[in-house]
C-alpha cells in the first residue's frame, strides 16, 4: 500500500516526511507547499514574473524541481547561505597562505557549506625550506589540520562538515597521500588494534583524514603518456588498487581545456579553477516530470531561480564575493533517472529516449541561463549544470537519487537524530514498490546498485554518456563487492584500471564503494518483505556488551 500524508500528501513515505520535520519544518512553513512559497518568494523577489514564480511554487511542491538543501534551510531566515560548498586552492607554499587556508576554512564551514581543497600547490615534505633552513612538512600535515577543523566545527550549527582534498598524481608526496586512509594497517599507539579494528566498534573515533573525502588529479600529460604508449602509469594501478580495496583516494579527470579546473566542492561535481568559487545547486527530478515539454518549462525557471539565488545568498567572505560575480556559476542537476528509466520500462542504461530528454536540459539550461543573465543585467554565468548526490532531498523526492541506480530493493537507512544519536529507519525503495504493485514483479529482480555491483563498466559507461550534456561534473559512487571476493580482488585491478582509463577522457571523475570498505555505512540491504514488515519504525539498535569498544568505551549503534 503506498503511503499517504494528509499534511503533506506529495511525499512517498514516512522517511521524506521526518526528514522533512527534522530538518526544513519551520514555523511559518510547517508544510512542503509552504516551504516551496517561501523558498520562490525570499530567493526570486521581483527578478521573476509572478506568473513565472506561481508555476515554480507548483513544480517545488509537486517535487519535480527541489532547490538545493542549504536554500530550503536558510529561506526565510535572516541569513541567507544559500550555497553548499566552496572551492578552495592552496595557492602558495607559505606561511601566510597555510593560515589563510585555515581562516578560510573555517568560515566557510561555520555558514553550513562544505569545502573542497587543491593541495597541489604546497611543496613535497623533506623539501629545503631556504629562508629558515628548515625542512618541509609537505600537504599531508595541512590536509590533516583541515580535517581536525573539520571534526570541531558543526556546519551552520547543525551538521557534520563535509571536506574534500586533492592532489596531482606527479606530486612527490602522492605516494604517502595514497595510502594516508589504509585504516587498517595502521595500529593505535599503545594498542594491538587498528584504527579500522576501533572504527568498526565505535563510528566516532577520530582516524586520519575521516573527515576528508580524497582524490588523485589527473591531468592531460597522464592522458596523453596513456594514448601514446599505453602506459596507465604506477600512480593510476595504485590508485585502482586502493579505490578496490579501501574507496579512496578517487579520480579526478582534468583534460584539454579543462586541465586547471582541479577545484571541487565537497561532493566533486562542481569544478573551477578559481580559488574561492562557490556551488549553487538544485536538481530536476526525471521521476517527477511527465513530458518532454514539462521538463523543458521546468529547466527554464530552475535554471531562473538559481540565477536569482546568485544575487541573493550571503557569503563567508570577499573574494568569494568576486569569484562569484565573475563566474556565477549554477549548478542545475538531475535525480530520478533510474526511476525515469523503470517507468519506461527500460533497464539502467542510456537509452535513444533519454538523450532526447538530456538533450532539452542542456539546452534549455544554456540558453535560459544567457538570456535571463542578460535580462538581469548581470555576467553570464560560466556553467549550468552539474549533477549532485542529492541524498536528502532525493529522500524527500522519494526518489533515486542523481544518475544513481536505486541502492537495493530495501535496506536500512542510518541516520543521525538531535545531532548526537543514531538512528535507523528501514526503507522500502519506492519505485521497487510502485513497480511491484502495478505489475507484480519481484522488486529484488530490479537493476540496483548491489546487482550492478560485478559490472562496473555499465555504471562508468552510463556516467560517461550524461557527462557530455554536464558542463561542470557528475558526483556518482559506483558500488564494488567486498575486496578479496570474486569479482573485487588483487588479479581484477589491471582490468578494473583498463575499463576506467578507457572512459577516462570522457568523465570529470570517479569514485567506487567497495561494500564494507568503510566503518558505519549509512545503508545496509535488507530483504524486501523484512522492510515492508518494519516500515515506519524509528528505532536504535541495541548494543551488546561484545559491542563496546575497549579503547574508547563506546560503540555498536552506528551500525558499523
Amino acid at each position: 500500500m503506498i503511503y499517504s500524508s494528509n499534511k503533506n500528501p506529495m511525499f512517498r513515505s514516512q522517511w521524506s516526511e521526518d526528514i522533512f520535520n527534522q530538518k526544513y519544518s519551520r514555523d511559518g512553513c510547517e508544510t512542503w507547499a509552504e516551504l516551496a512559497q517561501i523558498v520562490v518568494a525570499d530567493v526570486c523577489e521581483n527578478r521573476m514574473t509572478n506568473d513565472e514564480k506561481d508555476t515554480l511554487v507548483q513544480h517545488i511542491t509537486n517535487l519535480k524541481f527541489l532547490p538545493g538543501g542549504r536554500y530550503l534551510y536558510y529561506a526565510g531566515r535572516p541569513r541567507k547561505f544559500f550555497n553548499n560548498c566552496y572551492l578552495l586552492r592552496a595557492e602558495e607554499d607559505t606561511r601566510e597562505d597555510w593560515a589563510e587556508l585555515s581562516k578560510k576554512t573555517e568560515l566557510c564551514l561555520m555558514t553550513g557549506g562544505g569545502i573542497g581543497v587543491d593541495y597541489t600547490n604546497y611543496r613535497p615534505s623533506n623539501s629545503s625550506l631556504t629562508s629558515t633552513g628548515g625542512i618541509a612538512s609537505g600537504p599531508i600535515p595541512k590536509m590533516q589540520m583541515i580535517n581536525e577543523i573539520g571534526r570541531n566545527v558543526i556546519q551552520g550549527g547543525a551538521r557534520r562538515s563535509a571536506i574534500y582534498g586533492s592532489l596531482n598524481w606527479q606530486h612527490d608526496d602522492v605516494d604517502a597521500f595514497l595510502k594516508i586512509k589504509n585504516w587498517h594497517h595502521m595500529k593505535i599507539a599503545g594498542t594491538k588494534s587498528t584504527y579500522w579494528d576501533v572504527r568498526n566498534q565505535d563510528f566516532n573515533f577520530p582516524c586520519p583524514l575521516d573527515m576528508t573525502n580524497i582524490s588523485i588529479n589527473y591531468d592531460n600529460k597522464w592522458l596523453m603518456d596513456y594514448w601514446k604508449t599505453g602506459d596507465l602509469s604506477e600512480t593510476f594501478l595504485a590508485n585502482c588498487q586502493q579505490a578496490l580495496q579501501t574507496g579512496e583516494p578517487g579520480f579526478s579527470f582534468n583534460f584539454f581545456d579543462r586541465e586547471k579546473e582541479t577545484l571541487r566542492n565537497a561532493c566533486t561535481e562542481v569544478t573551477s579553477e578559481d580559488d574561492s568559487d562557490v556551488c549553487n545547486l538544485g536538481s530536476l527530478n526525471l521521476g517527477r516530470i511527465d513530458s518532454i515539454e514539462e521538463l523543458a518549462e521546468i529547466t527554464e525557471l530552475a535554471t531562473k531561480f538559481l540565477l536569482c539565488g546568485t544575487l541573493k545568498a550571503d557569503l563567508p567572505y570577499e573574494k568569494i564575493h568576486e569569484v562569484r560575480t565573475k563566474n556565477r556559476r549554477l549548478g542545475l542537476g538531475l535525480m530520478g533517472l533510474h526511476e525515469w528509466l523503470i517507468k519506461k520500462g527500460y533497464k539502467y542504461e542510456i537509452v535513444p529516449e533519454l538523450h532526447q530528454w538530456l538533450s532539452v536540459y542542456r539546452g534549455v539550461s544554456d540558453n535560459s541561463s544567457a538570456n535571463f543573465s542578460g535580462l538581469l543585467g548581470v555576467s553570464r554565468p560560466v556553467a549550468n549544470r552539474a549533477i549532485a548526490p542529492t541524498g536528502t532531498i532525493g529522500i524527500l523526492a522519494g526518489t533515486s537519487t542523481g544518475i544513481e541506480p536505486i541502492f537495493a530493493a530495501a535496506y536500512k537507512r542510518r541516520f543521525l537524530k538531535d545531532g548526537k544519536n543514531w538512528r535507523y529507519q528501514y526503507v522500502v525503495e519506492q519505485i521497487a514498490r510502485e513497480f511491484s504493485d502495478l505489475y507484480g514483479a519481484d522488486p529484488d529482480d530490479i537493476d540496483c546498485a548491489l546487482s550492478l555491483a560485478s559490472n562496473p563498466e555499465q555504471r562508468i559507461k552510463l556516467q560517461a554518456e550524461v557527462q557530455a550534456y554536464v558542463d561542470m561534473a557528475i558526483s556518482s559512487t559506483i558500488n564494488l563487492p567486498a575486496f578479496n571476493t570474486k569479482h573485487n580482488n588483487p588479479d581484477k585491478v589491471k582490468d578494473f584500471a583498463e575499463v576506467l582509463a578507457k572512459y577516462a577522457h570522457r568523465l570529470r571523475g570517479f569514485t567506487c564503494f567497495p561494500d564494507g570498505s568503510r566503518g558505519g555505512q549509512p545503508l545496509t540491504p535488507v530483504p524486501y518483505k523484512d522492510a515492508v514488515d518494519k516500515l515506519g519504525k524509528d528505532f536504535e539498535e541495541h548494543v551488546e556488551a561484545a559491542d563496546i569498544c575497549s579503547i574508547t568505551g563506546h560503540g555498536g549503534t552506528c551500525g558499523g
